[in-house]
């Protein structure tokens, strides 16, 4: 939960509670010594899923987070999962429209949507958890690149591959 905010000149700085396991890429890439057990996983998928139903449903406005991705989810002592970097964030009213203009986030996250029309809503953001959850499932970066011809492979677009070919467990 957020614990408090200051507002200095034109900066937000927002106050949260410590995060003793860092980010989830970091967990997940850059400590080849602990793996995340099935239990872990739901854990942490379960509390950016609660983190964004929050958002664009329960909270007085929808926000759109913009920016749904490993390094902003964030884990805590008991390794759940808290959404934060709210930078790209956008406020709206509920049944309205957002009104970004401009594509933000980061690739391989990005809904063909939003890359298409610049805007972003809670379906963008949905599009990106479901990156999220294959990339904590699979243990893969949501962009890889092929060895043979060093070509961009989205994990998306892999996953998709192998659930035409029938080998969706590959």
């Amino acid at each position: 939960p957020l614990l408090g905010y200051c507002r200095r000149k034109d900066e937000l700085l927002l106050v949260y509670d410590y995060m003793p396991n860092g980010s989830l890429d970091k967990y997940l890439y850059n400590n080849p010594e602990v793996t995340l057990d099935w239990k872990q996983r739901y854990k942490v998928i379960k509390g950016v899923a609660s983190a964004l139903f929050y958002l664009h449903e329960d909270w007085e406005q929808v926000v759109i987070h913009r920016d749904v991705k490993a390094s902003n989810v964030l884990l805590d002592g008991e390794l759940n999962g808290r959404l934060g970097d709210f930078g790209l964030a956008r406020l709206c009213g509920h049944g309205l429209d957002p009104l970004t203009t401009h594509v933000a986030g980061t690739w391989g996250y990005l809904s063909p949507d939003n890359i298409r029309t610049g805007r972003a809503t809670t379906a963008t953001d949905v599009f990106a958890f479901g990156v999220l959850v294959l990339e904590v499932t699979c243990g893969r970066r949501p962009i890889e690149y092929q060895n043979e011809s060093g070509e961009r492979v989205l994990l998306v677009d892999l996953v998709f591959g192998f659930w035409n070919e029938g080998n969706i467990l590959d």
